[in-house]
């Protein structure tokens, strides 16, 4: 495939006019699906995916705006039924999947905008499901690659996509978050219910060796956090096409055996019983937790700068 000229600010969902001194770079999640015999891989101008991108916006990335300028590149990437098909014959999708066309097209948004954008600015890097899988690969080889942009990276929020033991071995340069300001660190987490416990079913975002932190309390063992830490929740109304900050009961524990966060909130599950298990709330990563992530956002921020 041709590269893509993110000089071309048509090529960006968001390109922010600079009113803060923090960015972030967001990476969406899987908003393609593709039936059979459509594409592999989404157009830059596949309707589905930009009418994908708008509702992930507002229930997610829109976390980051209050404290950031937050940049967001179109990128090709791969549609759900070859994710499906990927996970049933690997286990995983970040392999050539996600490795080869969407990972080369962030590649390029990301070079444009250090040469172009960021003007020396920490930044906060973030993404979820398919984004985080591209997200975790960034972090592994373009930062391997590019240390002197590593150095001013705030935090690296990837939601929705494992982030395992063997990769903190692998590449001792990457830290996991162990509070709720620490700083240059990962943040990672899955939410689901617990019938997905009890099932004990397998999740196509799930990683052997996975780590999960509790986003209610930021800590990273089986601690309680009751729904009365949750600062609010993000939901969408999609009859009215309208999104409020409500309490859904959004409690958060971490399940240590699945490297997952159990919630009892009340959230739909997910549909897609054979890649997810009964009850998860993969859609809901952000949402669920939208108002403590843009707490933490803020908080992590601040240490960088007292630094």
């Amino acid at each position: 495939m041709n590269p893509i000229d993110y000089a071309k600010k048509g090529n960006w969902y968001k390109f922010p006019e600079i009113t803060k001194d923090v960015d972030t770079f967001y990476i969406y999640s899987t908003v393609y699906f593709g039936n059979e015999g459509d594409p592999d891989y989404a157009t830059m101008d596949n309707a589905e995916m930009l009418a994908g991108i708008d509702v992930e916006h507002a229930i997610k990335s829109s976390v980051f705006e209050e404290s950031t300028n937050v940049f967001i590149p179109y990128y090709r990437q791969a549609g759900m039924r070859i994710e499906a098909e990927a996970w049933l014959k690997t286990g995983n999708i970040d392999g050539p999947l996600v490795g080869g066309t969407p990972y080369g097209d962030i590649v390029d948004a990301l070079d444009y905008y250090f040469e172009h954008c960021n003007g020396g600015r920490p930044f906060v890097i973030a993404g979820h499901s398919q984004g985080s899988a591209i997200l975790r690969l960034v972090l592994k080889r373009y930062f391997k690659e590019h240390p002197d942009y590593y150095k001013r990276m705030v935090a690296a929020y990837a939601i929705g996509y494992s982030i395992t033991q063997e990769d903190l071995e692998a590449y001792p340069y990457l830290k996991f978050a162990s509070g709720e300001t620490d700083t240059g660190v990962i943040i990672s987490w899955h939410a689901e219910g617990p019938k997905n416990v009890e099932a004990n079913r397998p999740n196509c975002a799930l990683l052997p060796g996975g780590i999960s932190i509790n986003p209610l309390n930021w800590k990273r063992d089986e601690t309680y956090a009751p729904a009365s830490m949750n600062l609010g929740s993000m939901v969408a109304d999609e009859k009215t096409m309208t999104t409020s900050i409500q309490d859904i009961g959004g409690d958060a524990q971490v399940c240590l055996s699945r490297g997952t966060v159990v919630t009892h909130a009340r959230a739909v599950a997910n549909e897609m019983v054979d890649f997810a298990g009964p009850q998860s709330y993969h859609q809901d990563d952000y949402s669920i937790f939208y108002n403590n992530i843009k707490e933490n956002v803020a908080k992590r921020i601040a240490a960088y700068k007292a630094k």
